[in-house]
């Protein structure tokens, strides 16, 4: 409780220094005294909610802060304090103020009234206060509706509106390689190659998957498709399937194979083909250009897989084991490319940036120290063959009717005593055979004749002894002058070309 005798004679105190104040003014003194009862509180203002107050007769009002309320309790009692000595200036008891509960702005306890530019200070803070408000609501508004972020679009890949949504914005990638890949991406199949097997015990045969490449998809004609692929990929079959890009699936019919380029034709119904691959011109291929490969490496599940590199070599010689007897018996004539061919993708495209099929993947070389070297039979090669197995189910390709022996992997004794060939002469190759009424027969070409040269070409053994017979400028019928070494002896022959009826050349 506050002390009321306490307040009084503290109030007596303080009007006895007012008056005496009065009768001596001193400038400076007061001036002093008003700084230090008056001097304006620096803490923060703080914003109370609205409440009820007491009038200065002590009724309740309502519309006050409570600081408000205390404000105007002590201005009343001050303004009655001062009326009372104008009128009586002997009476020094001034009336008991009334009690007024501790505030929390922290101000002067002085019992002078406040100032009159008070007002000034309260309507500063308010003004402060107001324009504080301005600026955060319009920098909320700028925040949440993008203006004042321009580039945020661009860089996330999403689109604000005024609205507040935000919204994915697509883009669409589109290069010369994705047009040629969709050109003939749906024309590339996996082939998959079904072997017997046993079962454990002998008792059962079932069909299983043995191994798995790609193929083209070349001609559609009178509800039946063609595919293209390797001789190697159908190899041993007993049933062939094909799987579409869409993951249809359509039984197929191995239609002929020619294992000296190891090219391969299977017909299938055209009710699941989409897609029919163009050849281009092989011939007019230049390195460093641009090649894709398209095929389903390791299997199935890398169906329609796209490798991209160049065309890193053309005319390559790769030598090759064609009847899988470990000797090297034909030199493939392909095209060399760092495009990554991997197993499974045998068979399958090697497209230009036009989308055209300018090779078949084949082979690469695989070993620890060798990288993107893979290999594709030029299209101008393939077209040609599987026209021919198209029609005939085979290749019918110019013989000679013999069989061949290179002279390299004769013992150099033999050279001298049976073939008896002059010295420089360590090339070429041997007659082992002559079939009976063949066009070597009918030449007069003999056992042990070593042949040196054919149309005007060195023949250093038998691969390049093939690769002039089964060139595509050679045709049935065609007559060839052929040199050969006889007892030490250096001949010639014109030989009339007859088509094969064997594996002999």
């Amino acid at each position: 409780m506050v002390n009321l005798e306490n307040e009084k004679n503290e109030f007596d105190e303080k009007d006895k220094l007012q008056e005496s104040s009065q009768q001596q003014p001193d400038t400076h003194e007061a001036s002093k005294t008003e700084e230090s009862v008056h001097k304006p509180h620096t803490a923060e203002p703080v914003f109370e909610p609205i409440s009820e107050g007491l009038a200065s007769d002590g009724e309740v009002f309502a519309g006050a802060t409570r600081e408000q309320a205390e404000a105007s309790m002590t201005n009343a009692f001050f303004e009655e304090a001062s009326d009372n000595k104008a009128t009586d200036k002997q009476d020094t008891v001034p009336p008991v103020p009334p009690v007024i509960p501790p505030t929390r702005s922290g101000g002067s306890s002085g019992g002078e009234p406040p100032r009159k530019n008070g007002g000034k200070h309260f309507l500063g803070y308010f003004l402060t206060g107001l324009i504080g408000v301005i600026v955060g609501g319009l920098i909320i508004f700028f925040a949440v509706s993008g203006l004042g972020d321009t580039d945020s679009n661009t860089s996330t890949g999403s689109k604000s509106t005024n609205t507040g949504k935000v919204e994915k914005v697509s883009y669409e990638n589109s290069t010369d390689i994705t047009k040629a890949v969709e050109k003939v991406q749906d024309a590339v199949v996996s082939v998959l190659n079904y072997q017997s097997a046993n079962s454990l015990d002998g008792s059962t045969t079932s069909e299983e998957e043995a191994s798995s490449g790609s193929g083209v998809v070349y001609k559609k004609s009178n509800g039946k498709a063609y595919v293209v692929t390797n001789n190697h990929v159908v190899e041993g079959a007993n049933k062939l399937e094909v799987t579409f890009s869409n993951g249809k699936k359509s039984s197929a019919k191995l239609v002929g194979t020619d294992e000296w380029n190891d090219l391969a034709v299977l017909e299938i119904s055209d009710e699941h083909v989409s897609t029919v691959a163009e050849f281009g011109n092989s011939d007019s291929l230049k390195v460093g250009e641009t090649a894709i490969a398209i095929g389903s490496p390791l299997g199935t599940e890398f169906s329609g897989s796209v490798t991209e590199g160049i065309i890193s070599g053309l005319n390559r010689a790769v030598p090759v084991d064609t009847n899988g007897d470990g000797q090297e018996d034909w030199e493939a004539e392909v095209i060399q490319t760092d495009a990554a061919i991997n197993p499974g993708n045998s068979g399958g495209a090697l497209i230009n940036i036009q989308g055209q099929v300018i090779g078949i993947n084949s082979m690469k070389i695989s070993t620890e120290n060798v990288e993107g070297i893979g290999f594709a039979i030029p299209s101008n090669t393939v077209e040609p063959i599987i026209e021919q197995l198209e029609t005939n189910g085979e290749v019918t390709r110019p013989s000679l009717g013999v069989t061949l022996r290179d002279v390299d992997t004769i013992p150099e004794q033999q050279q001298k005593s049976i073939l008896k060939l002059p010295d420089g002469i360590d090339y070429g190759a041997m007659v082992q055979q002559v079939v009976n009424g063949s066009a070597a027969d009918k030449a007069g070409l003999k056992q042990y004749d070593v042949i040196v040269e054919m149309d005007g070409k060195k023949v250093t053994n038998s691969m390049t002894l093939r690769q002039i017979l089964y060139n595509n400028d050679v045709e049935i019928g065609q007559k060839m002058n052929i040199k050969y070494y006889r007892d030490g002896k250096k001949q010639s022959t014109t030989i009339t070309l007859e088509a094969a009826k064997s594996t002999q050349q």
